[in-house]
């Protein structure tokens, strides 16, 4: 069955709150922004869902290769499964405003690759090959460690954590598809573009002797219901510009697109304010067209954001994380949208 899940940024108090009111709505799971100089703590704030809620499932959206050691990051979601009674889910990707915020660029693919094959064997309860770089051997110790392994973790009493990797570029999606368990795909809403990180990922897994069938597909699209399309992409233009940019993160376009596409694709680029980031009203925003905006994203009526979530459907996503309305958007409409998709879009893809 398609999994419906909706995301949430802020204090851990704010984020119980809305993952309490997202599993009223019928939500399947929620994600918590990792980006620590913008938003609260993730895993103090899952933990603390996971304490307040029964059925949702509880997920970094996204977490990053750079902030953490992978045995804490390890420990962290592995801690949350075990508070949620198995309801954990570990996105991660290269990174993006927790890093820009500390001055640095996203992860190197190589870096990422690294640090998921050392995540998979921590969640696994496997023993990790000390760094070269370490040096605990100048204590002169009696006895010590020779690996790094979560003695804590058993392996069996609970599902291992399901290790999700967001991508948009093909060497992400290739890490993602040859070390991740799940894929989701930060490409838009537009089929074409699915349809090309779908074959990407499925290509590179087979490539590397996996079963292209054995990995869950995954996306995030831009989603505001209302009946003015209008009115929607303006609701929405935060997001739709943040996750716009990921498809030109150094500039050039990537995957299939129109000449009208690339050329906002990167012009979204240069034009970045990462001051204010995810919001409305800035200048990325001003780039964004309708024309635009109904390619990449789903902006308009129920019926239609059926239809073109169906699409998607038809292609192998099982789950969607539902960015919707920008947070600094209206509270009235912010709701009003939100409460549509719950109530007139998630019924109509489950019948």
């Amino acid at each position: 069955m398609t999994e419906f899940w909706t995301n949430g940024a802020g204090l851990p108090q704010a984020f119980v709150r809305r993952a309490r009111r997202a599993e009223a709505a019928g939500f399947d799971g929620i994600t918590i922004v990792d980006s620590q100089n913008l938003s609260g703590d993730c895993y103090i704030a899952l933990a603390m869902a996971a304490a307040a809620t029964t059925t949702i499932k509880l997920g970094t959206g996204v977490t990053n290769p750079f902030t953490r050691h992978p045995a804490v990051t390890a420990g962290a979601i592995a801690t949350v499964q075990a508070v949620s009674e198995g309801r954990a889910h570990l996105g991660i990707g290269r990174g993006d405003s927790a890093l820009a915020h500390l001055g640095y660029a996203p992860a190197a693919p190589r870096t990422l690759a690294d640090y998921l094959r050392k995540l998979q064997s921590y969640l696994a309860g496997d023993a990790v090959p000390f760094d070269e770089a370490g040096d605990l051997a100048k204590l002169r110790l009696a006895n010590q460690p020779t690996s790094s392994r979560i003695g804590w973790i058993r392996p069996g009493r609970y599902p291992k954590v399901t290790v999700d990797v967001t991508a948009t570029g093909p060497k992400v999606i290739a890490i993602g598809a040859t070390h991740g368990d799940m894929v989701s795909f930060a490409v838009g809403a537009d089929p074409t573009r699915v349809r090309w990180g779908i074959d990407t990922a499925r290509t590179a897994r087979a490539a590397a002797g996996l079963d292209p069938d054995a990995l869950a597909l995954s996306a995030y699209v831009n989603v505001v219901v209302h009946d003015d399309p209008g009115t929607a992409r303006r609701l929405g233009e935060g997001g739709l510009s943040l996750f716009a940019r990921f498809s030109a993160m150094h500039g050039t376009a990537v995957g299939p697109s129109t000449a009208a596409e690339k050329r906002t694709f990167e012009d979204i680029h240069a034009a970045y304010d990462m001051t204010v980031h995810s919001r409305s009203h800035t200048p990325q925003a001003a780039i964004l067209t309708d024309e635009f905006a109904r390619e990449f994203g789903i902006f308009g009526r129920p019926a239609y954001c059926v239809e073109r979530l169906r699409e998607l459907m038809a292609l192998g996503i099982t789950r969607f994380v539902v960015v919707g309305p920008s947070r600094d958007a209206d509270r009235a409409e912010i709701e009003r949208a939100e409460e549509r998709f719950a109530t007139e879009v998630m019924p109509a893809l489950r019948a």
